[in-house]
């Protein structure tokens, strides 16, 4: 992604709680991006109402432009889910205009201790959905303590979906911690580092992040670790291609480096675990040559 400038969002807390849900309203959330949408979904069920602003895999995020539609939903949320670390900081003027009283908003960032120039993409952090979940599920006992015995169970459920991810997170962790490889940008790299890959090129990466030209020094230096195979796999944004990137997606091909494709946006007909274990079919593969 391209870091945009600072705004209000980074000011939200964690977690703001406060008042209770009409009775026998159902619960509306409003999550900035839909895998964060996915998982209040999973715990919410039929309970719940949500919205998922950044959903279509197939556009490029950076290029989001707020709706008024966006705005109405946001006024009219019980609970809403930003990613934070400037990822998502057109939110913050959003949340900013619209009076809403007992309104909930769940910084994902703030509850892992993130801040801007962090990396954003806290999705690939296999901390991120637990910590986000744990979260949620008592956000909406506090809104709705009649249900509480469902969410609390609906949380314990997608925790214990999880364990199969992250047991193979660690395991592979075993198996290639230490092995090189490279990205076009950071979107992967937290789930990268949980699996112990040296990551190189972090210069060019937090450029291109950044919409800024990455040092000519810094274009050499990848060129050459993919002519030379010094690495084992190239990850790249599918959602954002430019001409650079596309050079250097032709030049690992040429040069026999497998090429990993991930995105920002969780993929349409997928849950987010479903997804994070497609992620990690292209690593395994990838890393085994095949």
């Amino acid at each position: 992604m391209r870091i945009f400038r600072r705004g209000v969002l980074a000011g939200l807390t964690g977690v703001m709680l406060a008042g209770t849900a009409r009775a026998g309203a159902v619960l509306r959330i409003v999550a900035a991006e839909n895998m964060y949408g996915d998982i209040a979904g999973q715990i919410g069920g039929g309970l719940v109402s949500v919205t998922s602003i950044l959903n279509n895999p197939n556009e490029d995020p950076h290029l989001f432009s707020a709706s008024p539609s966006v705005a109405r939903n946001l006024a009219g949320a019980d609970i809403v889910i930003v990613n934070g670390a400037d990822y998502d900081p057109w939110m913050g003027p959003l949340l900013a205009a619209s009076d809403a009283p007992g309104r909930v908003v769940m910084n994902v960032a703030d509850l892992l201790g993130r801040k801007p120039g962090d990396n954003p993409h806290l999705w690939y952090d296999p901390q991120a959905v637990p910590e986000l979940a744990a979260r949620l599920a008592a956000a909406l006992v506090a809104k709705d303590a009649a249900n509480a015995a469902v969410y609390r169970q609906n949380g314990a459920t997608l925790l214990a979906s999880l364990a199969p991810l992250h047991a193979r997170t660690a395991a592979m962790a075993k198996k290639y911690a230490g092995m090189p490889v490279t990205a076009t940008e950071p979107v992967f790299g937290l789930m990268a580092q949980a699996l112990g890959l040296e990551m190189r090129n972090q210069r060019f990466q937090v450029a291109v992040m950044n919409g800024t030209e990455p040092a000519p020094s810094d274009v050499a230096a990848f060129e050459d670790d993919l002519r030379g195979r010094r690495v084992r796999a190239l990850f790249y944004n599918a959602q954002v291609t430019d001409d650079l990137t596309a050079t250097l997606l032709d030049l690992a091909r040429q040069s026999g480096v497998p090429v990993v494709g991930v995105t920002e946006t969780e993929p349409a007909g997928m849950d987010y675990q479903a997804w994070m274990t497609s992620g990690l079919d292209g690593v395994d593969k990838a890393l085994r040559g095949q």
